[in-house]
């Protein structure tokens, strides 16, 4: 797999792995760009920015506005996808409900290159019950279980980047996920896993943090191990 995890930064913050990612990417094929985790009136909104975002990249730019719409695409005409972020909850619900969640999960064995975003990351975790305190469950999604890039890691992004008491909030949730065994990634915005088939690093400037066996541990970027 070809997977770009990121906690939510953009612009400069997120220069470094836009690169990386824009070199994984086949360039002679479209780009699609899946904008579900915001609301239908603001998609238009979500072009404009990704295209300023990946603008260096020199690349054509689909988007998907709906699950229904991506479960009918062929993905092998895209030379990467972009998952962007908003309300993670909304986000899986539509791409399980639509079975568009198995097709990326296709395209992502076979290869293809994917950038999450926020909720775009955490969806690619093995579940989004760490964002209980970050994203409101208006979909009433009683399956969080995501599609699990990071052999049964979970993710959370933004972390660090709100205030204390925000953190905190997280911190005390994610610790008590992590009591049962869990595995889990706090990310700032600043930082990226890059996983290329079974080797993964994060990239950024700013330590993230792992959740297990009811501990937090500050870790810095560099190689990261997955087993």
């Amino acid at each position: 797999m070809r997977v770009f995890l990121n906690g939510g930064g953009d612009g400069a913050s997120a220069c470094e792995a836009y690169q990386r990612f824009g070199a994984a990417i086949d360039k002679t094929k479209p780009l699609l760009y899946i904008p579900m985790a915001m609301e239908k009136e603001e998609y238009s909104g979500c072009l404009g920015w990704i295209t300023g975002e990946l603008s260096l990249l020199g690349i054509e730019i689909f988007m998907a506005r709906s699950g229904e719409e991506l479960a009918g695409l062929d993905l092998s005409h895209f030379g990467g996808i972009f998952i962007g972020g908003g309300n993670t909850y909304k986000l899986l619900h539509e791409l399980k409900e639509s079975g568009a969640l198995l097709k990326l999960t296709e395209y992502l064995k076979a290869g293809g290159p994917v950038f999450g975003g926020s909720a775009g990351a955490i969806i690619l975790g093995a579940d989004i019950d760490t964002c209980r305190y970050a994203d409101e469950n208006l979909a009433g999604l009683s399956d969080t279980a995501g599609i699990d890039v990071l052999s049964g890691i979970s993710l959370l992004c933004h972390y660090g980047n709100e205030d204390e008491e925000i953190t905190q909030r997280h911190t005390t949730h994610l610790l008590g996920l992590s009591q049962s065994g869990r595995r889990i990634l706090a990310l700032p915005e600043e930082d990226t896993v890059v996983l290329n088939g079974e080797k993964a690093e994060v990239i950024g400037t700013r330590p993230y943090y792992l959740f297990k066996e009811g501990q937090r541990i500050e870790c810095l970027p560099g190689p990261l191990e997955l087993g």
